[in-house]
């Protein structure tokens, strides 16, 4: 069974750090494709962050310089760590797996930043 559980989510100050993490089981992680998302309220889903399986990484525009996606093959996780938050990055934050044409999303996780 395909699970991709991510956790690290909560309130935090403009200007604070998160540091997301998404456990993923049931599939071949190594040979997959890691994202992140976010779906804001009355917005769209987008791609915020990317790390292919040689570990290339890709970048929104939006978060570049501030985010950093990193994957452990060993231990089947795939993390986001974000800096200098704005309180536009406040969405639900996904964890997602591609092996085209095979993809995963997992349940997300509320990233708020408010003061």
């Amino acid at each position: 069974q395909v699970q991709l559980v991510e956790s690290g989510g909560g309130l935090v100050q403009p200007g604070g750090s998160l540091r997301l993490s998404c456990a993923a089981s049931g599939f071949p992680f190594a040979r997959f494709h890691m994202s992140w998302g976010r779906q804001a309220p009355g917005k769209q889903r987008e791609v915020v962050a990317t790390i292919n399986n040689g570990g290339i990484t890709n970048y929104a525009d939006s978060v570049k310089g501030r985010f950093t996606i990193s994957r452990d093959n060993a231990k089947k996780a795939v993390y986001l760590q974000m800096n200098s938050l704005k309180p536009e990055d406040t969405a639900v934050y996904y964890c997602k797996s591609l092996f085209y044409p095979v993809e995963y999303w997992g349940q997300g996780t509320q990233v708020t930043v408010s003061s």
